[in-house]
């Protein structure tokens, strides 16, 4: 990918090239499928996490909680290192913060403070699609419902009433 993009960087002054077209060069960069894939990555991290953890957590517990394996944070930390890097001079730059936020409460063990910030995400990614900033397929839709549903079902009194609960900005 980094050689193709060189490539044309380098023929910028020449005369074009009939082998490099504009949806090619698009390609080369995010699309909301990439967006998708990090948060499928983060969403299973999460579900793992959340798996671990006793059903009740009393609240003298919470401070120090039962925080994920090392293994687990880096995989984590992976995921968002490789999102911010994808995401620059894209549309969805502005998701950083978010999946960060995620991050720092994930090292600690704070799972509550690990969704909200990914359910802000997907929040966000249907605001932009609104206004047309972005396009999301049908199958991209199916799967943010399905990354929501998933979110939904870590947090407290997750019953299937709250089911898509927290949509919109």
């Amino acid at each position: 990918m980094v050689s193709r993009l060189l490539t044309v960087l380098e023929n910028l002054d020449g005369p074009p090239q009939l082998g490099v077209s504009h949806a090619a060069l698009k390609d080369e960069f995010m699309q909301t499928a990439d967006v998708l894939d990090a948060m499928g990555g983060l969403v299973a991290q999460l579900k793992i996490y959340a798996a671990k953890l006793p059903p009740i957590v009393h609240l003298s517990a919470v401070p120090t909680g039962v925080k994920p394996k090392l293994e687990a944070v880096e995989e984590y930390e992976e995921i968002v290192s490789r999102f911010r890097n994808q995401s620059a001079g894209t549309p969805y730059r502005g998701l950083n913060e978010l999946f960060v936020e995620s991050l720092e409460a994930f090292e600690v063990g704070r799972l509550l403070g690990s969704v909200q910030p990914l359910l802000s995400v997907l929040d966000h990614l249907e605001r932009m699609q609104r206004d047309k900033e972005i396009d999301i397929g049908r199958i991209d839709e199916k799967r943010t419902g399905e990354y929501r549903s998933a979110l939904n079902k870590i947090l407290p009194g997750n019953k299937p009433e709250l089911d898509g609960a927290g949509r919109g900005m």
